[in-house]
């Protein structure tokens, strides 16, 4: 019989050399007291490789495993190949378009991974239609939308299911952001691969003022973007498809 297991995610720590060691100091009292660490993107302020390499030289010494996706601002200086390198060497899992499997005691827990990307809500949604610049958007989306699909597919096997994103996937996490920039924030595109392999649960970032707690049909999702870690991670509680907050 699968076991619980306990996750705690955390989006948007924007690591730089100013909280540094806040970030250090919130992997350390977290250390030990989960299966395992899921960042959801944002994980360096400006994607500068210095900044990937101090958040590697916190994870580095840590047992408990780390899985992490990129988001808008590790983009920024357009270093990502090197940058999925330093982060990776310091021992972080990257899952962009990917998926990774974790066995605890017989137990197996699968996360999907995707950056997502943008292209708004009802009433508001970007088409694939009229400039190219703007069809690239859609396309790009497109294929962040075909990835978690992959990714949900090749975990439906697993005891405990993650969607692990940076952009939302529904507006219901976006409630206390300003309406006018919620097509920049994510998409509910992403929300029908979602529908369509119903994981245990769905984390992501980027809205640093939205809501905690939302939905996609009946799968739960939750905001964890907690902005340079002005809190300390958000733990949460797997055990037979239900999710709970510890």
């Amino acid at each position: 019989m699968a076991r619980p297991i306990r996750v705690a995610a955390a989006g948007d720590v924007h690591c730089d050399d100013v909280n540094r060691d806040e970030i250090e100091r919130a992997f350390v009292r977290i250390e030990g007291t989960v299966d395992a660490i899921l960042l959801a993107g944002d994980l360096t302020t400006y994607g500068e490789l210095e900044q990937a390499e101090l958040l590697a030289e916190i994870v580095r010494p840590l047992e408990t495993p780390v899985f992490a996706v990129l988001g808008n601002h590790d983009w920024h200086c357009r270093e990502v190949p090197q940058l999925v390198v330093v982060l990776e060497e310091g021992g972080i899992r990257m899952i962009d378009r990917r998926h990774a499997v974790l066995q605890l005691d017989g137990t197996s827990l699968g996360v999907a991974g995707a950056k997502g990307f943008v292209g708004g809500f009802p009433d508001a949604t970007l088409p694939d239609f009229g400039e190219p610049l703007l069809r690239d958007v859609y396309a790009e989306t497109t294929a962040e939308v075909k990835a978690l699909d992959a990714g949900l597919a090749a975990i439906e096997g697993c005891d405990h299911r993650i969607a692990l994103l940076h952009y939302a996937p529904t507006e219901t996490t976006l409630e206390g952001e300003p309406r006018g920039i919620w097509a920049f924030l994510g998409s509910d595109r992403l929300a029908a691969p979602i529908l369509e392999h119903h994981p245990d649960v769905v984390l992501h970032g980027h809205a640093h003022v939205g809501a905690f707690q939302g939905a996609v049909g009946d799968v739960p999702v939750y905001n964890v973007a907690v902005p340079s870690l002005a809190r300390d991670f958000f733990v949460f509680e797997l055990d037979g498809g239900s999710v709970s907050v510890a």
